[in-house]
């Protein structure tokens, strides 16, 4: 039987450290909090800033949660250090939030050697759910991370 490896706590670490200082995620106010193979765990505390006209969170908030929710996840369930593009993104808003803690939790369903398929969904901090979605995702194996040749290895036994 074949023996499992393990997500190296080391590589998620490094690659947090990257992820939670990029101007889009430090824009939204968004946080990796943890990879697993083939999770992630994504967080916002949300401010008046991800507000909409009508006082609730702006739908572009949570579909771009999810993206980074669903990229993460299938990142984790990919072997080999490589990059990704969001070819395709499906959002079912299910509940509007005005206030809170978003709590986005990605999955990788399928990796392949040229496309990858994920899903995430996003609940508030009393579990309710806001939103789900699934995405395709584009292997890009020549888009480099800022530092990546000095990553921990992704995988350990």
């Amino acid at each position: 039987m074949k023996k499992l490896k393990k997500f190296n706590p080391a590589h998620t670490e490094a690659i947090a450290k990257i992820v939670n200082i990029s101007p889009y995620i430090v824009l939204l106010s968004m946080e990796l909090r943890n990879l697993n193979r083939g999770e992630s765990l994504i967080k916002i505390e949300t401010e008046h800033k991800h507000h909409q006209a009508y006082g609730i969170i702006h739908g572009g908030v949570c579909a771009s949660l999810l993206d980074t929710a669903i990229y993460w996840a299938v990142y984790a369930g990919i072997e080999q250090i490589v990059g990704l593009t969001t070819i395709e993104l499906k959002v079912n808003y299910l509940s509007p939030m005005s206030d809170g803690r978003l709590i986005a939790k990605g999955r990788c369903i399928k990796t392949g050697n040229k496309i990858c398929l994920g899903e995430a969904s996003i609940e508030d901090q009393n579990g309710n759910l806001i939103a789900h979605g699934t995405s395709t995702l584009m292997v890009l194996n020549k888009l480099e991370l800022p530092g990546q040749a000095e990553l921990p290895p992704k995988f350990i036994y």
